[in-house]
């Protein structure tokens, strides 16, 4: 009997023990180290994405947030006279007037947006003002410009001569066929931007248009950038997926983010990057998800798939990457502290 009291006794003090144990630990649980492991990446659509992984890179590799680094990385083509799709000297509307659409989103679902601004050559530094200083999501045309010069953004022509000439040499025929990447398959490479040149056909290094970038920061954060003068001699007031969250660009801080290229019609009818974003939350690689997001594309217009180029690219929260196209020729680039700014094919749907 006595045996037996103190056998109680003692399992009574060893749950009260266990107990007081939980307490401690679970009131000790918020002031654990947060894991930093994780490595910093930069990741951009297109050849001209490694000067703008460059820029993004010099603030991660100082510990610096994701926003920023994809912020400071896509205003590189954006400011380049010699990028005829994003940004100052982009390619104008049938009207002649260059609009710009941009995105930008970060790791808590904040994002701001800018669609048909005229004038200001960092579009995406706009939508950031959009996302940090209004109530807003989206602002478009006139209203995005009046926001912008009463932020001191400066107004600037954007239309340089070299596009000037080619918009005027288009007007000739004026014919508007939205195809595959049609800023780089006539028009605008070289000295000569009105001639025709085997270098500007589908599927070599000027066959790109929109600059969609996403980075990892070393807390694991994510955020993501996306900036384009659109189609070239596209209708006035016309918008792609480029400005539009969830189509051009979606970040999701515990599963990883995307974002797109190519004509942007297609992406909204799928709502494209989110779809691929939401893919990787199923357990889908960044690949695989990109090629789903392309089969659906196709799946809803065979036909029209054959004549144009969508590409998707992904990151998830571990940092693997992938991305899948329509039509052969899509890159990117990635840099890291183990890939070094290499450029990757993605894979196509059409060999």
């Amino acid at each position: 009997m006595q045996d037996r009291r103190h056998f109680l006794k003692a399992a009574a003090l060893g749950a009260a023990a266990l107990s007081l144990d939980g307490v401690k630990s679970a009131h000790a649980a918020p002031f654990v180290k947060k894991d930093r492991t994780t490595k910093p990446i930069v990741l951009s659509t297109w050849d001209f994405g490694r000067a703008a992984n460059l820029a993004a890179w010099e603030i991660l590799k100082k510990g610096g947030r994701a926003l920023d680094a994809v912020e400071a990385g896509v205003k590189i083509p954006e400011a380049d006279p010699n990028n005829h799709t994003v940004g100052y000297s982009g390619y104008p509307d049938r009207d002649g007037r260059v609009t710009l659409d941009a995105c930008i989103m970060d790791e808590k679902g904040n994002c701001g947006s800018v669609a048909s601004l005229e004038h200001i050559v960092h579009a995406i530094s706009v939508a950031r003002a959009v996302m940090e200083k209004t109530p807003h999501v989206m602002l478009v045309g006139d209203g995005a410009l009046q926001f912008a010069l009463s932020q001191g953004f400066k107004k600037e022509n954007l239309l340089t001569p070299e596009s000037e000439k080619a918009w005027k040499e288009w007007l000739k025929k004026s014919e508007y066929k939205p195809l595959m990447n049609i800023e780089n398959s006539s028009y605008g490479q070289g000295n000569n931007p009105t001639t025709f040149s085997p270098r500007m056909l589908p599927g070599n290094q000027y066959n790109h248009d929109t600059i969609g970038l996403v980075a990892i920061d070393a807390n694991g954060d994510l955020s993501g950038a996306c900036t384009t003068s659109g189609m070239a001699y596209k209708l006035h007031g016309r918008v792609g997926d480029s400005p539009i969250i969830g189509a051009g660009l979606y970040v999701d801080n515990e599963i990883g983010a995307a974002t797109s290229t190519g004509v942007g019609e297609e992406v909204i009818r799928i709502v494209g990057s989110h779809l691929v974003v939401e893919l990787m939350r199923q357990g889908y690689p960044p690949e695989k998800a990109c090629k789903e997001a392309v089969e659906r594309i196709v799946k809803k217009g065979p036909e029209r798939s054959k004549g144009l180029q969508v590409g998707f690219l992904a990151v998830n929260k571990k940092g693997e990457h992938g991305a899948y196209c329509l039509q052969k020729g899509f890159n990117y680039a990635v840099l890291s502290e183990k890939e070094n700014n290499v450029l990757i094919d993605g894979k196509s749907y059409y060999k």
